[in-house]
């Protein structure tokens, strides 16, 4: 009652005070098209409302004066303008927005660590939009990526199915992923680093392929994901994404924005997923799909400081609890050898931050801490590791003349301690890096990018990166960029490779491992075509060509029994083309086709090989037409991956040594009428693929995994090992879900 009465004062208050205002009223609109739930604000003051299905909005209780007025879309370039408002006048403004996905000048800050329009950075970086990420709706980042040429999720173990993302071809663990750009995934938190974090958060996605540890460091070998997450500012003020399956999945993003005092705007944010279904569609007695409970806590806060320099925080906490394996097993088996699972428990935090110095200069300071805590058991062996990173960084942005440069120093700590024998003793180490890009303009057509970074190892000394790019811009629309990289990877085995970890396999480490090094070349062409009468293409031609040396090779062939990991005595190269199209047209289809060819090749003591799980091409789409007066809305997506190498444990051995040709396609219809909700359903997998299409088991020995009778009914002389996995093993299945959103 304390609360009610001052709440019903201060409504009656506001009642009778807006009778002396006005209200502004208008369309928010692209090519003549109503935009849905576009953001409009007042800045500076309370007033925010959204756009209808129409494009119509309108703000009550405004006071005469001059404002700023900010629209801010998903898919669409920001929008500032100065209005006027009067009383007893028509406030009637409409509004028109660029769309981002029919142009090349959105500015992206990944390639360079510098805020630089797509069209103008010497290094390729391509976006993954919010609205893409809503045309396949998933539980977490790493499945939304599927649809991305040249990225590719790898299913790792055929009992938990941790997975990790390929970029180029290559193996997860040489990719890097950042929030805002600060690490947070390496080594142990590169499984699950790319789950929990609400796609509700996610602003847009930056991909960028080829070497990139000139600016990153170690583990940003093959490529770098750069997650974005959404300004407090400019989200509405509560967000709801919930879906189901069919497979009894469900999932659920909540997002919440608030001001704490007057200074500062936080965003929270919580994603919740469960899976506790056991399903075993193969016949194999083991679940089809790990169950998993998730939970992620995530939050972002602005500092409005006088300066109006940046000032944000952003932490993340993690807790997962997932088991795959036989389907008699609960955890009361759990360490024991009479029921197999791999059962994971996951604990991770992340707090990272930016903050602009009060100086002249454009400086800033970054930092991230993270702690990673697993408890797992696979069978009835027992893996326990803990790791903890702390990251600084130290940036000035200078510009002199026709020269933009960026000088940067780094500390990178790192704390991991398991209980297998690799690690006798907690591992202690520190990486000090300074590095300086510098990009040249010679003249409105042509640019050239210089760096150098230089990095100390406590255990493996100084290591060079330097890298190199020049920028051809003939026309507008046209850009042709030529980059050369090198890049270095610091190994810890156990932390990334969870094939080493799964199944009977013995490891083998025959040497002290040695970092990697890798020299990429990359060759690319950017198009921008407008069709007369039927929309905008934007067409972009790349081919790339990396060669490592010290390359950590896991030996599958050599004993069926064991894993050995060496440094390669001899060399690892890929060579690859890839094509992408945009076409954004003036009757509502939007369309996306990619294609990747891999030519991978590992010579291992004068013998060659192709690399296992590294697929020789792929194909992806995306296909979205609107009905406006319908009020709909239809995607199609997929993709096609094409055969690769995989392990097989003797010449007996049944299953295919090289895989056949997959696709996964997903539908799905999205109904919009309702203000501020969106309902959605499709089909998942719709043409039910899983890998044991074609073979006759996936994981060797299912009837024997602790390896008690190999000696016993043995035909093809095998022993217990789900490491033949590459794909996920879920059929079809269907989706429902809603989005729902107030300011």
């Amino acid at each position: 009652m304390k609360i009610i009465v001052p709440l019903f004062l201060f409504l009656l208050f506001n009642l009778g005070y807006s009778q002396e205002k006005t209200r502004v009223s208008g369309i928010v609109s692209s090519e003549k098209k109503g935009i849905t739930d576009a953001r409009v604000f007042l800045i500076g003051t309370k007033y925010i409302t959204e756009t209808d299905s129409l494009g119509q909005f309108s703000i009550t209780n405004i006071a005469e004066g001059n404002y700023k007025i900010q629209i801010i879309a998903e898919g669409f370039q920001p929008l500032t303008k100065n209005i006027i408002v009067k009383i007893n006048a028509n406030n009637v403004l409409n509004f028109e927005l660029e769309s981002t996905e029919n142009q090349l000048d959105e500015v992206v800050v990944s390639g360079t660590l510098k805020p630089v329009k797509r069209l103008e950075n010497p290094v390729p970086v391509e976006i993954i939009s919010a609205a893409f990420l809503k045309q396949n709706p998933t539980s977490n980042v790493l499945d939304a990526l599927q649809n991305v040429n040249g990225l590719r999720p790898q299913n790792n173990c055929n009992v938990c199915n941790t997975g990790d993302i390929r970029i180029n071809g290559l193996d997860g663990p040489y990719t890097m992923v950042t929030i805002d750009g600060m690490p947070i995934v390496s080594a142990l938190g590169t499984v699950y680093g790319l789950s929990g974090i609400p796609n509700a958060m996610i602003d847009k996605i930056e991909v960028v392929k080829g070497a990139a540890s000139t600016l990153y460091g170690s583990e940003a070998v093959g490529g770098l994901i750069n997650i974005i997450t959404k300004k407090p500012f400019a989200v509405p003020l509560f967000t709801a994404d919930v879906f189901t399956t069919s497979w009894l999945e469900t999932n659920v993003d909540l997002g919440y924005k608030t001001n704490i005092g007057s200074n500062a705007t936080a965003l929270f944010g919580i994603n919740y997923f469960t899976y506790n279904n056991p399903i075993d569609n193969n016949n194999d007695n083991f679940t089809d799909v790990s169950l998993q409970n998730r939970a992620s806590f995530f939050s972002k806060i602005n500092i409005n400081r006088a300066s109006k320099k940046e000032l944000s925080l952003v932490s993340r906490y993690l807790y997962e609890d997932r088991w795959g394996g036989e389907m008699q097993w609960n955890k009361s088996f759990r360490g024991g050898d009479q029921l197999y699972a791999e059962s994971i428990y996951t604990s991770r935090y992340e707090f990272l931050g930016k903050y602009e110095l009060p100086v002249a200069e454009k400086m800033f300071f970054q930092f991230s801490v993270i702690g990673h805590d697993q408890n797992s058991v696979y069978g009835n062996a027992t893996f326990l590791a803990n790791q903890k990173i702390a990251f600084g960084q130290l940036l000035w942005d200078k510009n002199w003349g026709n020269h933009s440069v960026l000088f940067g120093t780094a500390l990178r700590y790192q704390f991991y301690n398991d209980n297998t024998p690799a690690t006798a003793s907690a591992n202690h180490s520190k990486i000090y890096s300074a590095f300086v890009q510098d990009e040249i303009m010679h003249n409105e057509k042509t640019s050239t990018l210089l760096g150098l970074r230089y990095d100390y190892n406590d255990n493996h000394g100084s290591i060079f990166t330097p890298r190199f790019a020049f920028k051809f811009k003939p026309t507008p629309t046209d850009i042709l960029r030529f980059n050369f990289g090198t890049g270095f990877r610091i190994v810890n085995l156990f932390t990334e490779d969870h094939q080493a970890l799964s199944g009977a396999r013995e490891v083998v480490i025959k040497s002290n491992l040695k970092p990697e090094t890798s020299y990429n070349i990359n060759l690319n062409y950017l198009k921008k075509f407008k069709l007369t009468n039927a929309g905008l293409v934007n067409l972009e031609l790349t081919s790339w060509y990396t060669y490592f040396t010290n390359r950590i090779f896991a030996n599958y062939d050599i004993n069926p029994n064991q894993i050995i990991y060496d440094n390669l005595n001899g060399n690892s190269t890929i060579f690859g083309l890839s094509a992408n199209a945009d076409w954004v047209s003036p009757f509502g289809l939007k369309a996306n086709l990619g294609t990747s060819y891999y030519d991978a090749m590992t010579t291992q003591d004068g013998v060659n090989l192709r690399p296992l799980f590294t697929e020789r091409y792929s194909i992806s789409w995306g296909f979205s037409y609107d009905i406006t007066n319908w009020f709909l809305s239809f995607d199609y997506t997929g993709n096609l991956t094409g055969p690769m190498r995989l392990p097989l444990l003797s010449e007996l051995d049944p299953r295919r040594e090289i895989s056949r040709p997959y696709s996964i396609q997903n539908i799905q219809m999205t109904f919009k009428k309702i203000h501020n909700l969106e309902l959605y359903t499709g089909i998942k997998n719709l043409l039910n693929w899983t890998p044991n299409r074609g073979n006759p088991f996936l994981i060797a020995r299912a009837n024997d995994p602790f390896d008690k009778n190999v000696q016993v009914d043995n035909p093809y002389v095998l022993t217990f090992d789900p490491t033949y996995a590459y794909g996920s093993n879920q059929g079809r299945r269907f989706f429902i879900g809603l989005r729902y959103h107030f300011d």
